[in-house]
């Protein structure tokens, strides 16, 4: 593939063409009643809003919700953040080599960052623990997946490499935090953070941009890491005769559908242990600061400073953010 410039390299008034991937597509309707399509474009440095104003309802037949896009436009300033009018788009299928300049990977190696975090676990102390950890890093249709896995389809780490690198970033911050709470059990919250997205290898598609399986929108990440962590104590005890004490499975279990908090957020159950109650703010801490530092402060500067303090809003934390660091 030829060389192309990413999104944050353009300016603003300049002329658009190429191949995109496309996320929550809808029509809108302006101040006179006349319908617009309204998108979020990205490549793997990111996304920017799309707006196309001249269209028809045919348009939705030619356009996915969620895929990829050859279109045509114009990039233009808008509020401080450059956002795309489009002229023409039409959906596409997109070759391989097209896929690794379309979709945001993380910049870690996968290789480096499962290394990294394959010798963490190895500070697990129980025995037991150590047995069902090894289980799961054995089973290498699992391990790959997870390593290419992204974290989210839209939110944080939503990028390929983006589970295995938030799992480390909370495994991380497990070894620093946990030493503070000295009654906390450690194995515990770090067992409990390893296992608590692993559904989303079954969850979320990403061969193709990120988009949910069947069973993740039948099942979900966290009721499925629950019943891969049955199934896993279960070959534990078969295959090395070693049982998990006493409500440890329970206890794991109950920090995977608790994890989200609350049931606004999908949580099945409210944290309900020391640990759970710790696993789930370590899981907010990370996902939110990323959430915060990726719009506030993306790794690919944007070509242009458009001005303007404030990003867009951020759904996901309910409000704009202060771009600027006033040390810096």
């Amino acid at each position: 593939m030829t060389t192309r410039r990413t999104l944050r390299e353009y300016e603003p008034s300049a002329r658009i063409e190429g191949a995109f991937s496309i996320s929550n597509t809808q029509l809108g309707r302006t101040r006179n009643d006349k319908p617009y399509l309204r998108c979020l474009i990205g490549d793997k440095s990111g996304q920017v809003p799309g707006r196309m104003w001249t269209v028809d309802e045919a348009i939705m037949e030619r356009v996915p919700r969620e895929g990829f896009v050859y279109l045509e436009g114009e990039t233009q300033a808008y509020q401080g953040e450059l956002q795309i009018i489009v002229q023409r788009m039409d959906g596409i299928d997109p070759t391989p080599e097209q896929l690794r300049e379309l979709l945001p990977c993380s910049v870690r190696d996968p290789a480096e960052m499962f290394s990294e975090l394959t010798g963490l676990l190895e500070g697990i102390e129980h025995p037991a623990m150590k047995a069902l950890v090894k289980a799961y890093l054995d089973d290498e249709f699992l391990m790959d997946k997870f390593r290419a896995a992204p974290a989210a389809k839209a939110m944080h780490h939503a990028y390929l490499g983006g589970l295995l690198e938030h799992t480390l970033n909370l495994v991380k911050l497990a070894f620093a935090v946990c030493p503070l709470y000295p009654k906390i059990n450690q194995d515990l919250v770090v067992v409990g953070l390893f296992l608590h997205d692993l559904g989303k290898t079954r969850e979320l598609s990403y061969e193709a941009g990120f988009s949910y399986t069947d069973r993740g929108e039948l099942v979900g990440h966290i009721v499925e890491g629950a019943i891969m962590l049955h199934d896993k104590a279960e070959q534990v005890m078969r295959d090395q005769g070693i049982r998990l004490p006493g409500a440890v499975v329970t206890v794991l279990q109950h920090i995977i559908l608790s994890h989200h908090g609350i049931p606004d957020y999908g949580a099945a159950k409210i944290p309900a242990t020391p640990e759970a109650i710790l696993v789930s703010m370590l899981d907010n801490v990370d996902a939110k600061t990323t959430i915060a530092l990726d719009a506030a402060r993306p790794d690919i500067a944007p070509a242009a400073d458009l001005g303007g303090n404030f990003t867009e809003k951020q759904w996901a934390l309910d409000t704009k953010l202060y771009k600027r660091d006033p040390l810096a």
